[in-house]
């Protein structure tokens, strides 16, 4: 049975970091994306970051540029964000992803397989 469980979530004032990992069991991902999306109340799923298998492609919402950096150990089967310069409207439950399909589009939620259960992020003013 797949499973991906995120932690390190919890409440930060605004410019702040906190730092985010996910860790598959029940098979690798190594050969594959994985990624991070979140979700705010009141709104849609929104894609976060993702990474490619071999670490050498990453990808960015335009609203974390630069501010967050995703990572990803395939020996451990995980995959770290890490979150800096926090603003309030970041704040959301984060959900780690992991795709068996290959050729994905990164950024679409429908192409991941495997969702984490969420951690809450909090950045309060």
């Amino acid at each position: 049975q797949v499973q991906l469980v995120d932690t390190g979530g919890g409440s930060v004032q605004a410019g702040g970091s906190l730092r985010l990992s996910c860790t598959a069991s029940g098979r690798t991902f190594s050969n594959y994306f994985m990624g991070w999306f979140r979700q705010a109340p009141g709104k849609e799923r929104e894609f976060v970051a993702a990474i490619r298998w071999s670490a050498s492609s990453t990808v960015y919402s335009d609203s974390v540029k630069g501010r967050f950096t995703i990572s990803r150990d395939n020996a451990k089967n995980t995959v770290d964000l890490q979150m800096n310069s926090l603003k309030p409207e970041d704040t959301a439950v984060y959900y780690c992803a992991a795709t068996v399909k290959l050729n994905i589009m990164p950024r679409r939620s429908t192409d991941y397989n495997y969702w984490g259960q969420g951690t809450q992020v909090t950045v309060s003013s």
